[in-house]
């Protein structure tokens, strides 16, 4: 299972099109992928230590707990890094 975090707050632009990438890239991916992506919502606005790390950086998206990317989200990149993701995590 990989999970995707996304970072953001409300009334948030960036982190509405954030979203939007990534609704799409996972609808894209095949279902055999799709299915063990695990998609999280956190806000700043209700987590102080998310605040303190990250209110200058949002939307930011993690990958496993990795940073992937913050402000901007690009589909292409974020499409590799889920399906890397899956094959390392897949049962061999």
């Amino acid at each position: 299972m990989t999970t995707l975090t996304l970072i953001g707050k409300p009334d948030c632009h960036l982190c509405d099109v954030a979203e939007q990438i990534v609704e799409t890239v996972i609808a894209d991916l095949p279902a055999r992928v799709a299915d063990r992506v695990d998609v999280e919502h956190a806000s700043i606005a209700d987590d102080a230590t998310l605040h303190a790390v990250w209110w200058e950086k949002i939307p930011v998206v993690l990958v496993d707990g990795e940073l992937h990317a913050h402000w901007r989200v690009s589909a292409d990149r974020l499409r590799a890094a889920l399906i890397a993701a899956d094959s390392q995590g897949a049962p061999a």
